[in-house]
């Protein structure tokens, strides 16, 4: 019978202890204090979206108003597309100086100085051929007329070194290469002309040298126009 009362008495409840325990399980609620960093906090995150934003912002602008010299590693090869695009040969320019160039930044005056100088290559291998065939009087005006040509492209690259490069040394180097692709002509139409047996050898080994002659002239003609595509003035 212990044991029951015990149990008993467990579940028996005596007003005065329920009042007690009442007070004790239910004391009177404190009013919630207001944190004291909420606002300091808020503001801190609001500022620390502004930096973030303004940072962003400021990357976005630097990488759109980037030169194209800075812009990726694959501007060069753009770049000589776009400068070969004005030319009547483009795929043989685009070969012939992408093939050389070394730089991995468009430079417009790098690229037409390559185009000069692979132009004065060919020109020189044209130029040493005729000297080894038969010494023809159309032979030899030839050779004097390539040898002219030369001179013309040789005095264009010297030009394009020159620290300034103004339009009239624009136009000078125009009238320059002008010059060698009439030379080229007067060549082949001399050696037609007197009826030469060179004609058809060197008019096949001149093909190329007329191409890229071409495509200088082409270039420089245009070199203005190339200048603002880059954003560069003449200099």
């Amino acid at each position: 019978m212990e044991s029951i009362n015990i149990f008993k008495g467990y579940g028996k409840v005596i007003p005065d202890q329920l009042e007690d325990q009442t007070q004790t399980s239910n004391p009177k609620s404190p009013k919630p204090q207001k944190p004291i960093f909420s606002t300091l906090t808020i503001s801190a995150l609001i500022c620390l979206t502004l930096v973030i934003g303004l940072l962003l912002a400021a990357l976005i602008h630097e990488s759109n108003s980037e030169s194209p010299s800075l812009s990726n590693s694959n501007s060069a090869e753009s770049a000589i597309k776009t400068i070969c695009n004005v030319t009547r040969y483009p795929n043989s320019c685009f070969t012939s100086i992408s093939s050389l160039n070394a730089s991995p930044k468009p430079d417009p005056d790098a690229i037409f100085k390559l185009s000069l100088e692979i132009s004065i290559a060919e020109l020189s291998n044209v130029s040493s051929l005729l000297k080894t065939m038969n010494s023809d009087p159309a032979t030899r005006d030839c050779v004097g007329q390539l040898e002219d040509a030369l001179s013309r492209l040789n005095d264009s690259v010297s030009a394009m070194g020159e620290k300034a490069l103004s339009q009239a040394k624009v136009n000078d180097i125009q009238t320059w290469i002008s010059s060698a692709v009439t030379d080229q002509e007067t060549c082949l139409d001399g050696l037609e002309e007197m009826g030469s047996t060179a004609v058809d050898k060197v008019k096949s080994k001149m093909k190329r040298s007329m191409e890229y002659t071409s495509n200088s002239l082409a270039i420089v003609a245009n070199f203005k126009a190339i200048l603002d595509k880059f954003h560069i003035p003449l200099h």
